[in-house]
């Protein structure tokens, strides 16, 4: 077990950074909790959850608005949760910028449908830092300040292993509905 963690807390930085890329919820989440035990620094934690995140969203835009001919394969793929992107970028603004930090299924999808815009790159920048910025707070100190809760959580699980797959599946179906109720044609 100690193994276990010195390799955790030795990698975790590097892991970290690579799963934020694309969106480190559950991985920034992991790590705060860990630096509530004192196994990680929160301070490097926050900032290498910070750095990928914005990097991650960045690349995504550009991708989109100079890659649009290699992106049309995954795009094709996603056209309805496209649309529900343009929709709400339409309707919310920059503020879907922010919001789509939080909303799994959509993290990826709205820096490509922005970059499809006409949405100037600069803007989008200072949004997506400021954006980062509110998600590394809110999900960082969030996490450390719930550590104690999220390990018992954790314990209560590991004690009833039964318990994991009936909350992932109850999660991945919430996800789903909302997916396909936002995306059905109306």
């Amino acid at each position: 077990m100690e193994d276990m963690l010195s390799n955790l807390v030795t990698y975790g930085y590097i892991g970290l950074f690579l799963y934020s890329l694309g969106g480190g919820f559950v991985a920034l989440m992991a790590a705060a909790v860990l630096a509530s035990q004192g196994k990680m620094d929160l301070g490097i934690v926050m900032g290498v959850a910070f750095v990928a995140n914005f990097i991650g969203d960045t690349l995504l835009f550009y991708m989109a608005r100079y890659h649009k001919g290699d992106m049309m394969n995954y795009l094709r793929q996603h056209r309805r949760k496209l649309a529900l992107s343009h929709i709400l970028m339409k309707r919310h603004g920059a503020w879907v910028i922010y919001m789509q930090k939080f909303v799994y299924g959509i993290k990826t999808l709205i820096p490509l449908a922005i970059g499809i815009t006409k949405f100037p790159f600069g803007k989008f920048s200072v949004h997506n830092f400021i954006a980062a910025i509110v998600w590394v707070l809110v999900v960082g100190f969030g996490s450390y300040l719930a550590g104690n809760v999220i390990t018992a959580g954790y314990n209560i699980v590991a004690d009833k292993p039964y318990l994991a797959p009936i909350i992932l599946l109850t999660f991945a179906g919430a996800i789903w509905f909302y997916m396909s109720w936002a995306t059905k044609k109306r």
